[in-house]
């Protein structure tokens, strides 16, 4: 039977209409087929910046509205209003004039954000401690909106500070704003990196393509097939903790310190070769985090783009290491508790947070005395390991559900461990950890090593980047859980 017209254009809306219970996402189909029309009509309109402009903006919106419904307007009226105040900054000429209007438009940033995404968790603190039985309806959060509170407040913090102009037109900073592979995940962009970009108006080059066709090929893999995999075991372990032996509760948290690293690396790693295709750069986001060999390497590494915002419009505006040494330590704590806080609202995120301040501390305070062993393999080594072990089990914090399954969880790798538990686990689940031994062994990779398999890639036959490409579709297809499972840090 031949369908109607009628049916297929209905069913055509129903895809194109926003599900809560299906968001879309750059591990979807629905995705890439929309992404394989988006190009053509985007390069037909490379030669009118204001068409390329425009069209980008539509689709932007619209993958917005996919991921987070009606919402996709409350990030236009953010974009219209930190536009119209930074416009107004730039024709007031007192310092004192040009700082209230920067102070109001970060206050409505903050306030817009803290209402959707901090609203209940302050109200139940303050219930908590007057007693009180204060209700607020159920808030849903938008998709994305701590990554873009945040590109909005850099903006706003360089027009005052004079780094970057404000845009002449409504349509750029728009565009800044809603661009759609860092809209809901990151990378955290810069005004001063990305405006530029946006005037220039620079085609890829073939060589560039390909390299962001192999970046998306490697967030695939690492999200479509290592993480989403392995998190099927983690994820038995954190839902039903103090039901597994202390080894299989110590695989847990390790298979989520790797879940979480590929997950969100592989949406960077996406998001910065959708934006290669398309002739955009966005910063680097993640560089080999589990080899670092102290936590302020670590932090140099793991979601850089949130830790250098933190580092200059948090950490030094608080003073930086510029008031002496108490202040120094007490901005690390700060900086890294409300670092925490940004992640969720709730307070063990805000200890996820200063646990790390208070590692950075340390390690700070340390430093005069282990300077003298550096370049020490020995120290190399157990420099590595005391960080890995840290940021592990402060990991179990940032998943588990409540403090209490947190602590369950890490008391049963010290009081139930046993080594009769390591053999049965490997035959039980080999292919668990072979992706665990893939993703530890390309941790020991040098960043020369990474360039030379993408330059491979680039430089090899059209025939050979379809096998690569085929492959990985095949593994994604067969290693799939029954649907598609959202990025961890969507939730933030």
């Amino acid at each position: 039977m031949i369908p109607q017209i009628s049916d297929i254009l209905y069913n055509i809306a129903d895809l194109l209409a926003y599900n809560p219970d299906k968001p879309m996402l750059f591990s979807s189909g629905l995705f890439w087929v929309l992404f394989l029309i988006f190009i053509p009509i985007y390069s037909s309109f490379r030669s009118s910046r204001l068409k390329m402009t425009l069209f980008v903006i539509f689709f932007s919106l619209f993958f917005y509205y996919k991921s987070s419904g009606w919402f996709f307007l409350l990030l236009v009226c953010t974009s219209l209003i930190d536009w119209l105040l930074s416009r107004l900054m730039a024709t007031l000429k007192k310092n004192g004039q040009r700082k209230f209007v920067a102070f109001v438009s970060i206050v409505i940033s903050l306030s817009v954000l803290g209402y959707f995404k901090y609203a209940h968790f302050f109200l139940w603190n303050w219930n908590a401690m007057v007693e009180g039985n204060f209700q607020l309806p159920d808030i849903i959060l938008p998709v994305g909106i701590s990554f873009y509170t945040f590109q909005s407040i850099s903006y706003i913090v360089d027009v005052y500070r004079g780094r970057v102009k404000p845009t002449e037109s409504w349509w750029d900073y728009l565009f800044f704003l809603s661009f759609f592979p860092s809209l809901v995940a990151g990378p955290i962009v810069r005004a001063d990196y990305f405006l530029p970009q946006i005037r220039e108006n620079r085609q890829a080059s073939t060589p560039e393509v390909y390299a962001g066709l192999w970046l998306i090929i490697i967030g695939v893999v690492k999200k479509a097939i290592i993480a989403d995999y392995i998190s099927q075991y983690n994820d038995l372990i954190f839902d039903s903790p103090g039901s597994y032996t202390g080894f299989e509760a110590l695989m847990g948290v390790v298979g989520y310190t790797m879940q979480i690293y590929c997950d969100f690396s592989g949406y960077s790693d996406m998001a910065i070769g959708i934006a290669a295709i398309m002739g955009f750069r966005l910063p680097e986001n993640f560089n080999m985090p589990y080899k670092s060999q102290s936590l302020t390497e670590f932090w140099r590494r793991w979601h850089i783009s949130l830790s250098t915002w933190l580092r200059d419009y948090l950490y030094i505006p608080l003073g930086g290491n510029r008031k002496g040494t108490f202040r120094l330590y007490l901005n690390n704590f700060l900086t890294m508790a409300i670092g925490g806080l940004w992640h969720g609202a709730a307070w063990k995120f805000v200890f996820w947070g200063a646990m790390h301040g208070v590692g950075l501390i340390v390690n700070k305070m340390c430093r005069p005395f282990t300077s003298r062993f550096d370049g020490k393999v020995w120290f190399s080594v157990l420099s590595w390991a005391i960080t890995l072990i840290f940021v592990s089990l402060l990991w179990v914090f940032f998943r588990a559900a409540s403090w209490s399954d947190s602590w369950v969880i890490i008391a049963s790798i010290f009081k139930d461990f046993s080594v009769d538990s390591i053999y049965p686990f490997i035959q039980a689940r080999n292919l668990w950890v072979t992706m665990m031994a893939i993703i530890i062994v390309t941790h020991c990779f040098s960043e020369g090593l990474c360039d030379f398999f993408s330059d491979v890639f680039v430089k090899s036959p059209w025939l050979f980047k379809l096998i690569v490409f085929i492959v990985v579709v095949q593994l994604v297809i067969e290693l799939q859980s029954a649907e598609v499972a959202p990025f961890i840090y969507y939730q933030f």
